[in-house]
């Protein structure tokens, strides 16, 4: 009896086919987990950051928000209409001081207070070991080209500054300060005796409930049967 084999060549080049088409199929299953673990880990790593994100919602971070200075500094009306008197008067106050500081956050121009801020630290320096470490990080913070937090300088300002910057004295900073000081009175601080938060402080306001806040918990269907939109809150 004749090879089946011989006679049905077509048998063998299936089985071969067959054995091929197997071993792609093992191979494609052993890398399934991996691709599969891939986009797990992933989602994993969104709803952690959701979760971080709603957990800093609730902290109270959105300060433009009314109330939010109220919250932070703790402060009688009579205190809030002394700020008013004068710029010089608010940053002479430590609650002032924040609450202007809190403001600017919101206006995303925080780095003029804080390089006021270290400008007087600075000016604290009791020898004159300190004032070459000190000198370096405000410059290379906010005052040189492409600064992390560079604030806005005149020419002959910056180039005054960056001068004096390798044999620091106390008053290194002084001119660029006095700018800033000046930009900050003449601009920012007008708005922020016009902004609500300050606005509920001198007013003697304490929302403690703010309106249409978002909840920690999931809402579902039932929870708004019934209930009527109130657009008047935005």
């Amino acid at each position: 009896m004749e090879n089946p084999l011989l006679l049905f060549p077509q048998l063998n080049i299936s089985a071969s086919k067959d054995k091929s088409y197997y071993k792609v199929m093992k191979s494609t299953t052993k890398e399934e987990p991996h691709k599969t673990s891939k986009p797990g880990a992933k989602q994993k790593r969104n709803r952690l950051s959701l979760l971080l994100q709603k957990s800093e919602f609730h902290e109270g971070d959105h300060l433009g928000k009314p109330g939010n200075l109220t919250k932070a500094a703790s402060v009688s009306p009579e205190e809030a209409v002394k700020w008013g008197e004068s710029f010089d008067k608010l940053l002479s106050e430590k609650a002032g001081l924040d609450a202007f500081t809190k403001f600017l956050k919101t206006e995303f121009s925080e780095e003029n207070i804080e390089f006021w801020i270290a400008c007087e630290d600075y000016k604290k320096s009791k020898t004159a070991h300190e004032l070459l470490p000190k000198a370096k990080t405000i410059y290379e913070t906010f005052i040189q080209k492409d600064a992390p937090k560079e604030v806005n300088l005149d020419f002959h300002t910056k180039e005054v500054t960056s001068q004096n910057i390798e044999q620091p004295i106390i008053t290194t900073f002084d001119a660029a300060q006095n700018t800033v000081y000046r930009l900050m009175e003449q601009d920012s601080y007008p708005r922020f005796l016009r902004s609500d938060p300050y606005l509920n402080l001198v007013k003697g306001r304490n929302p403690s409930r703010p309106t249409l806040r978002r909840r920690s918990r999931s809402f579902t269907v039932n929870d708004f049967q019934g209930v009527r939109p109130d657009f008047t809150a935005w």
